[in-house]
């Protein structure tokens, strides 16, 4: 798919436009599913997983 599947940014951006992911972290304990703090590491784990 391009560069948006090799940066984990991208990704997480693609998914705050879908509406899946938060705009900015609302930092509670434990940190909710929609948190992009919590995407983002998401996305650098699949992509470290993948290589």
């Amino acid at each position: 798919m391009g560069k948006a599947s090799t940066d984990p940014k991208a990704r997480v951006r693609k998914l705050m436009k879908a509406g899946k992911v938060k705009k900015k972290c609302c930092r509670s304990k434990p940190r909710c599913k929609r948190c992009p703090v919590l995407a983002l590491q998401k996305a650098k784990a699949d992509l470290s997983k993948a290589a």
